[in-house]
């Protein structure tokens, strides 16, 4: 990724603060503004307890406008009743106040412990210092405000070109733990000064996401305050990008790699992770059970835990793929670590090639293949190991 383009999509502005929201002298508030008011689309959690700003925020991006994120950590604002969304909006109106615009084209996002209520004492000092603050060169900044047990700031970037016009797609992403598909514990933004029609962008975002963030498991739960947004303030001044042309396909594909490189790095990032490995069935009846069954082996704490141990135990592996409820045929499974098969027609290769599997889980990064030859259907699960300090992360998580 070249870093020149971390440190600008044209119209955008980053400013962050360090609050006292969740550590003394840490950054922990952030703000994205667009000069002009961008068309939007996003995707939330599908957890039935919902957080107070996915609750104020979702209504106002299916408008279809947004202008400003308004963003903190260390404080989920979730479990917190009608004071917990008055919050919400009071963060919003501050936000809005700030920026002269309209409170409707602000989205608020919060990620930290949950049933706390925000200590709007901070927010009330510190929202409005955040609009002298912007610069068009924060975005890496933004990253590292919104991070909570990750290890490092998430972002990526791409550009691509139409009507002979240059446009840039900027990534901003947390999330380590409470990682699980639909969705996975996480917040994204994303920012492009591309014109784009709106069902595009929508369309595109939803298909970015089944394939990225809902494709990634950590620790199979799901938070109440996940939220990827995207934003198209189309300042490139291009022609408008749309649906079921060659630029609409490349636009699609740039974000869907966007969002793909962001969650991985989500799954490297699992609290206490040593390894990134991708989960690939292919040769299933359908895309539908490739993926049950890459989510099956890729949330399985066996096999994990075997990851953890660099144990090439394709037993678990092969279990996981049995009770996934894809149709399977125990007799023509396959399974390769890496290039390295272990089990042809669901019998073992050896020992000498399972010892050549280990040398592979001993790798940062890694893919566990998964061929049930049986149709066309493929799919890819990414995954983390499980590992010591994840307990020891999540032990100590509040205090």
């Amino acid at each position: 990724m070249d870093q020149g383009m971390i440190k600008g999509v044209q119209g955008f502005r980053f400013a962050t603060r360090p609050a006292g929201i969740r550590k003394a002298g840490r950054t922990d508030l952030a703000l994205i503004f667009s000069e002009v008011p961008a068309l939007c689309a996003g995707v939330f959690t599908t957890n039935k307890v919902v957080a107070a700003p996915v609750t104020l925020t979702a209504p106002r991006i299916r408008r279809g406008e947004c202008q400003a994120i308004l963003v903190n950590s260390g404080n989920a604002n979730a479990c917190t009743g009608e004071p917990g969304l008055q919050n919400a909006r009071r963060c919003g109106d501050l936000a809005a106040r700030a920026l002269g615009i309209d409170p409707e084209l602000v989205a608020v996002s919060s990620t930290g412990v949950i049933g706390a209520p925000l200590p709007m004492d901070r927010f009330e000092e510190h929202v409005p210092l955040l609009a002298a603050d912007l610069a068009a060169d924060g975005a890496m900044a933004v990253a590292e405000a919104i991070m909570t047990t990750d290890s490092f700031p998430k972002v990526s970037a791409a550009q691509g070109e139409a009507g002979g016009r240059p446009y840039t797609i900027l990534g901003v992403a947390k999330g380590a733990g409470m990682i699980h598909p639909n969705m996975a514990t996480m917040l994204a933004f994303v920012l492009t000064d591309a014109a784009v029609e709106p069902a595009l962008l929508d369309q595109a975002l939803r298909q970015g996401v089944d394939l990225s963030f809902n494709s990634i498991t950590v620790d199979r739960d799901t938070s109440t305050n996940d939220m990827v947004l995207v934003l198209a303030n189309g300042l490139a001044a291009n022609p408008v990008i749309c649906r079921g042309t060659p630029e609409g396909e490349a636009f699609a594909a740039e974000l869907n790699a966007i969002l793909l490189d962001l969650a991985k790095m989500i799954v490297r990032d699992g609290e206490g992770a040593t390894k990134l490995v991708e989960i690939r069935v292919r040769g299933a009846v359908s895309y539908g059970e490739a993926r049950q069954a890459a989510c099956s082996v890729a949330t399985s704490n066996l096999v994990k835990t075997a990851f953890f141990g660099e144990d090439a135990n394709w037993g678990r592996i092969i279990a996981a793929v049995g009770y996934s409820g894809a149709e399977v045929d125990p007799e023509k499974i396959d399974i390769l670590f890496g290039d390295v098969q272990v089990v042809r027609n669901g019998l073992t290769t050896g020992k000498e090639l399972e010892e050549r599997a280990t040398a592979i889980l001993k790798t940062p990064e890694f893919t566990v293949t998964v061929d049930l030859h049986l149709g066309d259907g493929a799919a890819s699960y990414y995954t983390s190991d499980l590992t010591y300090d994840y307990v020891k992360i999540n032990a100590a998580y509040r205090t």
